[in-house]
């Protein structure tokens, strides 16, 4: 069975430069453990296929249940010196809950 992240989850988006930083925090604690097991770095690149164009790092937060991405290479040369409509990023906080992730068997 295949569930979107925003069904189980909520996110928040900061930058800084040419650099998003996506945070992604689940409604119920019991989630954090599958986030941790599914949504790996790979498959949030996959994700942003032709929008982030670096490295993608995941960072685990255990003791407030939240995982982080620091994405670079996401916003168009950055903040101050694009053109894009969504300079900061903010948006992409919602195109990561559009993600699939499939629910483990059981």
């Amino acid at each position: 069975m295949s569930i979107k992240l925003y069904d189980i989850a909520h996110s928040r988006a900061g930058d800084k430069g040419n650099t998003l930083i996506l945070s992604l925090i689940p409604y119920e604690e019991k989630d954090y453990e599958l986030l941790r097991d599914v949504v790996t770095a790979d498959k949030v690149k996959e994700h942003f296929k032709g929008i982030i164009h670096g490295e993608i790092l995941r960072y685990e937060l255990p003791n407030i249940s939240a995982l982080q991405f620091v994405c670079q290479q996401a916003l168009a040369g950055g903040v101050t010196t694009s053109l894009v409509m969504d300079a900061h990023g903010k948006t992409l906080s919602y195109a990561l809950l559009e993600m699939c992730i499939e629910l483990p068997a059981g």
